[in-house]
């Protein structure tokens, strides 16, 4: 089983990646880290991670799920990318869990994955909007699970969005 976790190459937050990288670790699931370009990303705070892959460079075929990491930075370097967005509905469309937090969920909502689920997401003008026009069902509630879309509000959901993936992921369905 592995994870792709995606981060903008600045400003992600940095506990909204430590927490699912913990949670991952702690069920024994790999994962990989991918941005828009390979190399150091930097997160809000200061925390530093290498992505050993750009968008471009991934088979989502290899993967079993993926997590887009908010802060600042999604909103400038992931709402508009093309390559995130078709990796976004892929997981979706294959029924592998797809999980984001904080403006993240922007991404999945603009990629057509939210259209008529139960989702949250931090909010501000730009980011509602961009959440009703992608058809989602807003709930005011932290962590949101609906059909393997996972999506959570902000830095103090990132523990629990971390655990309700992980679980969603290592779910024995029937």
């Amino acid at each position: 089983m592995k994870i792709l976790i995606a981060v903008a190459p600045e400003k992600f937050r940095d506990e909204e990646l430590a927490e699912p990288v913990a949670a991952l670790q702690k069920a024994a699931v790999a994962f990989d880290i991918a941005s828009t370009k390979r190399g150091t990303c930097t997160g809000m705070m200061g925390a530093k991670v290498n992505a050993t892959l750009s968008f471009e460079e991934i088979d989502p075929k290899k993967y079993d799920g993926l997590i887009i990491v908010g802060g600042s930075g999604s909103q400038a370097h992931l709402w508009d990318d093309d390559l995130l967005s078709l990796l976004a509905k892929y997981f979706a469309d294959s029924r592998k869990v797809v999980g984001a937090i904080c403006l993240s969920p922007v991404v999945l909502a603009r990629a057509g994955v939210l259209k008529g689920k139960k989702a949250t997401y931090f909010n501000s003008p730009v980011s509602f909007r961009e959440m009703k026009a992608g058809g989602a069902v807003l709930v005011d509630q932290p962590v949101v699970s609906d059909n393997r879309v996972i999506t959570a509000n902000g830095p103090s959901a990132s523990k629990a969005f971390a655990e309700t993936f992980v679980k969603a992921l290592t779910a024995v369905e029937w």
